[in-house]
């Protein structure tokens, strides 16, 4: 197995988050035989320092060349002077572009050592597991036109869609959902938007070719409810841009911090990962980042761009069992939590390299009988 990944680290927290994660991927090449290749990039507020623009020509050149491109985070206040298409947030968006992935995967699972983490009751929050497929290249954050006049008070965004984008993604959400627990949620505000009454028919023309998967449709701000109260009745929830990245958001509620949540971006020229957290330039340097959610970006980099499933189930297991011991970062911490070990980022990240070289030392010695 070959994979080149360009490896953004970013801004903030970016870097600490993108090491942990790297030290992992090279973990399970070097115990699986793997030939990894990693190049380091710039990216956001970084790349405006270093070379005036927050996606320099080379490193969008060097990810179209690369198998996967692992992301850490952009953003960074000193920045905020300057026009939006010129700060670290543009160059994010201009690579999400330019790659051409158009379905963000975002996990979001109860873990049961962080039941206790979240508002949320246990009962409520135990034993779900969602899927959000986000769709990622239109609506409003792309459409076009797109302005704000100053003189006259007035901004316009536009949010757009034509069928064969939302098809296009609608059928990644079946095609995972078809392998998980057969249900399609689908999100959308059908009793306002006209954009969405077509989104809600292509989902629906869509499903039809899927007949083992029941689909559901759901307006947005009732969505927003039953996250809160029912998590576990969804599977794989299918949205729009702006509403997934919300809704997603909102999701970290049930894992308990949003340092917790991994994503992926598929189905363009090379595919994208980053933790959904920001890049929190106010503990940058500190310790108190949490890589989970990069080491379990990690994991979707094994499933979904090197094909290894087993060795990506071996990650999410380690991340489990670092969990189960006790050992949480600062945003995972509680007071009333007995048994709980604060560690920094770094000791986080040997904590789970360590479970994982036992998870797979068990694998290889079972093969070996």
């Amino acid at each position: 197995m070959h994979l080149k990944i360009a490896v953004l680290a970013g801004d903030g927290i970016g870097p600490e988050v993108t090491q942990e994660a790297v030290q992992i991927l090279r973990a399970v090449a070097e115990m699986g035989g793997y030939d990894f290749q990693f190049q380091q990039l710039l990216l956001g507020g970084v790349a405006i320092t270093a070379a005036g623009t927050p996606l320099p020509t080379a490193t969008l050149d060097a990810c179209l060349e690369s198998d996967a491109a692992l992301l850490g985070a952009v953003g960074d206040n000193k920045f905020n002077a300057l026009p939006p298409d010129r700060r670290p947030e543009a160059g994010l968006l201009q690579i999400r572009q330019a790659l051409g992935g158009y379905a963000n995967l975002r996990p979001s699972i109860a873990y049961k050592p962080l039941t206790n983490n979240s508002p949320l009751r246990p009962e409520v929050t135990e034993g779900a597991n969602i899927l959000f497929v986000r769709e990622l290249l239109g609506g409003l954050y792309f459409g076009e036109p797109r302005s704000w006049n100053k003189d006259t008070n007035l901004a316009i965004n536009t949010m757009r869609y034509t069928r064969d984008e939302v098809a296009r993604v609608a059928r990644v959400a079946f095609e995972l959902a078809s392998k998980r627990k057969k249900k399609v949620t689908s999100v959308d505000k059908a009793n306002v938007l006209e954009v969405s009454q077509l989104w809600r028919a292509t989902v629906t023309e869509i499903a039809a070719q899927y007949p083992d998967v029941t689909l559901e449709h759901q307006l947005v701000d009732s969505m927003a409810m039953h996250l809160m109260n029912i998590p576990r009745n969804f599977d794989v929830v299918l949205t729009e841009n702006l509403f997934g990245d919300i809704l997603s958001d909102e999701a970290a509620v049930i894992t308990g911090s949003l340092g917790m949540l991994p994503s992926a971006t598929i189905g363009g020229a090379v595919n994208l990962y980053e933790p959904v957290h920001g890049s929190a330039p106010d503990i940058a340097g500190t310790g108190k980042a949490n890589p989970l959610g990069a080491i379990l970006t990690a994991a979707m980099v094994l499933r979904h761009s090197a094909g290894l499933e087993q060795d990506a189930q071996a990650v999410e297991t380690a991340v489990n069992n670092v969990l189960e011991a006790g050992y949480r970062t600062a945003d995972l911490a509680r007071g009333n939590q007995p048994g709980q070990q604060i560690v920094t980022t770094r000791e986080m990240g040997k904590l789970v390299h360590s479970a994982l070289n036992e998870i797979i030392d068990r694998r290889q010695a079972m093969h070996a009988v």
